[in-house]
């Protein structure tokens, strides 16, 4: 084993755990103040829910060996002979348990992404049974798709290097399903037009969030190496360069630059570099994040006034910007960086930007689909939404009796 992989994995860990209650701040700040504590909440107990089902059978359907390419058997459930002195198929200069533990923070924070589509009226012991129905027959298939060795977009030549389509792809169109079967906030005309409770709490979310993306992205390479250095360089231009073109359509279109633009603009670009950023250089990084921070903007203001209430824009940042990231890494792609990835169509291989839109639409429709029946599922059992009354009030108090300030 490598001393220096394991040390650079074990911190790129941490920095990718340390993005969930990142999220719970960036998310918390973009809603009402009487549903700040609500975010937090769903944010933490999703994280430590997930921890579970990841360790008892969630990294063994990824991860473990493939049946048919569609989904690993259970040989791992529980981490059954996986330890600190394991050797893994992904990673063999790092203990196969710190590769679990990585590939645990990745499990974790998607599911909490999608939160941000019914954020404000969903009731809390309806998420947590949603959270790990998605995680078992949403987001472990996916991962064993394009992530294991057997898994099918993975044999058919789809690259991910960090989760673009496994993270982004997933959680932005099972945001959208989980839009549309919710429903509008009951005061929707209301409420897209109020203020968030907390620009500081949304910049130091997105701070937080893109300082911990080096992990989430320079950590996918497994080991300190050249290639985990170039996807922290590329990491850092997509977001810096998605701020800046945010930023300039909000000036364009609404006459002033917003802080809470930069600091989501600056999240659009982690989101579409993501799945490139161990195969592309400084070029299209920036290229990449420009057209990213420009897109994500304008599909959230379109998609609001279609009547879209995806409360904090998750479809249009992830789910877009995680297409877009994923379908440019079939158009800049290049083994001049990585060796071990492939070609893109601007170097030649038409085939790769096929490849990643055939793995683009197969993880959409799955996604999407299986989200809203398993959120009509979830419908059966209890109640997804509030009621009237709890969501007036708001759900810090009706789903957990607390102020997130503490009494006015």
């Amino acid at each position: 084993m490598s001393g220096a992989d394991i040390a650079w994995v074990a911190v790129s860990t941490a920095l990718v755990m340390l993005m969930t209650p990142a999220l719970a701040f960036f998310y918390g700040g973009l809603v009402r103040k009487k549903n700040l504590a609500s975010v937090l909440a769903q944010c933490f107990a999703i994280f430590a829910v997930v921890s579970l089902v990841w360790t008892l059978w969630g990294y063994s359907l990824s991860f473990g060996t493939s049946i048919g390419g569609v989904i690993g058997d259970l040989s791992l459930s529980d981490l059954n002979g996986v330890g600190p002195t394991t050797l893994g198929r992904y990673a063999p200069d790092i203990p196969e348990l710190l590769y679990f533990a990585f590939e645990l923070m990745f499990a974790a924070i998607t599911p909490a992404l999608i939160i941000g589509a019914f954020a404000e009226k969903i009731k809390f012991s309806s998420l947590l049974i949603f959270v790990i129905l998605w995680s078992t027959f949403v987001y472990s298939p996916i991962a064993h798709w394009v992530w294991n060795t057997g898994g099918w977009l993975r044999s058919l030549g789809a690259i991910d290097f960090a989760g673009g389509v496994v993270v982004h792809v997933a959680a932005g169109f099972s945001a959208l399903a989980a839009a549309l079967v919710v429903g509008k906030r009951k005061d929707f005309d209301v409420a897209k037009h109020a203020k968030p409770n907390s620009v500081a709490f949304v910049l130091l979310g997105a701070a937080l969030l893109w300082f911990g993306w080096f992990g989430f992205n320079g950590g996918s390479a497994l080991a300190a190496n050249e290639i985990a250095v170039s996807a922290f360089v590329v990491t850092n231009l997509s977001a810096a360069a998605a701020a800046v073109s945010w930023m300039v359509v909000d000036w364009i279109v609404r006459g002033k630059p917003s802080a809470i633009g930069l600091g989501i603009g600056a999240v659009c670009g982690l989101v579409a570099i993501t799945p490139a950023s161990g195969y592309v250089g400084v070029p299209a990084a920036i290229v990449i994040g420009l057209v990213a921070g420009v897109i994500s903007n304008l599909a959230s203001v379109w998609l609001k006034k279609k009547g879209l209430d995806d409360t904090l824009d998750v479809f249009a940042c992830h789910g877009l910007g995680g297409v877009w990231g994923s379908i440019a890494t079939g158009l800049f792609a290049s083994k001049a960086i990585n060796l071990n990835g492939a070609d893109g169509l601007f170097y030649g291989n038409a085939g790769q930007l096929l490849v990643q839109i055939e793995a683009v639409l197969a993880v959409a429709l799955f996604a999407f689909v299986v989200s809203f029946l398993l959120l009509k599922l979830v419908g059966l059992v209890s109640p997804l939404r509030v009621t009237a009354e709890e969501e007036e009030a708001g759900l810090d108090e009706s789903q957990h009796g607390e102020k997130a300030y503490g009494e006015d």
